[in-house]
């Protein structure tokens, strides 16, 4: 097994962009794992996977966890395992994590247990002599509006100290209920999933011209595929991972010096 020789302090929210140090040979990009407890075998395969990565750093792009609702769940008896299974993970690989749409509440007391150093959404990941845009990717499908207005009342601290005054269970019984009604909607366009909102080409290709960056790598979307956007831009889209589908998936995005190549679960533990 690989062991860290060098551990990273787990700092709460870094500035706008990462440097990697010059000792990484390999990094690794994730996003939308879902993680429930009604998902064993997404679980278990990213166990296994963060105990056999050759990658020096791992980059969760949000959505780790089907829903967070607040750090005071932590040591509940399923959020404990996982906290224990990055906390371990952690002490051979860095471990590098952004909020996603169902994980924003993930705070301090979570990230510094867990072994996970918090990134700002979007952030810059300069290595192997180029810049990348990271970014869980939700705040761009602009389409969406009734999202983007449910976004911004939820990003909002008032809100956020709002809902953190509940009781556990009832922010549980909140959750589920946010979850089963995002669920109904995305059932009516089930089988058109080209329906859904995507991200907004403008803004992106904005977005990199002020970071001078050429690739945006995102999550969000669930379609995993890179996309040309014109002006020599781009942007990769993770894959979501789902080991209790019938037909299971799960990517990994590797960066190393060669640039960005997908690489599924299995080979990715090699």
């Amino acid at each position: 097994m690989k062991s860290r020789a060098d551990p990273l302090p787990c700092l709460d929210v870094l500035p706008g962009e990462w440097i990697a140090p010059p000792t990484w040979r390999a990094v690794d990009l994730i996003s939308d794992l879902h993680l429930a407890e009604n998902t064993p075998g997404t679980r278990a395969a990213l166990a296994h996977y963060l105990s056999h990565t050759p990658a020096d750093a791992v980059f969760l792009l949000g959505d780790v966890f089907e829903v967070w609702i607040g750090d005071d769940a932590r040591h509940q008896p399923f959020e404990a395992g996982l906290l224990a299974m990055f906390a371990q993970a952690s002490t051979r690989t860095a471990l590098f994590f952004m909020a996603g749409n169902r994980d924003f509440l993930l705070g301090d007391a979570m990230a510094r247990e867990a072994g996970l150093t918090r990134l700002a959404d979007p952030c810059v990941l300069q290595a192997f002599g180029q810049r990348y845009l990271l970014s869980h990717g939700d705040a761009w499908c602009l389409e969406d509006r009734d999202f983007q207005a449910f976004r911004a009342q939820v990003r909002g601290p008032a809100w956020q100290q709002a809902f953190l005054d509940r009781p556990l269970q009832e922010r549980r019984d909140i959750a589920r209920g946010l979850r089963e009604r995002s669920m109904a909607q995305k059932a009516g366009h089930a089988d058109r999933p080209e329906l859904w909102a995507d991200l907004d080409a403008d803004s992106v290709r904005a977005a990199l011209h002020a970071q001078a960056c050429q690739t945006l790598i995102h999550g969000h979307t669930h379609r995993p595929a890179a996309h040309a956007l014109g002006e020599g831009l781009s942007r990769e889209v993770l894959s979501d991972w789902d080991l209790e589908a019938p037909v299971p998936r799960a990517e990994v995005l590797r960066l190393d010096a060669r640039g960005l190549q997908r690489w599924p679960l299995a080979a990715a533990c090699a």
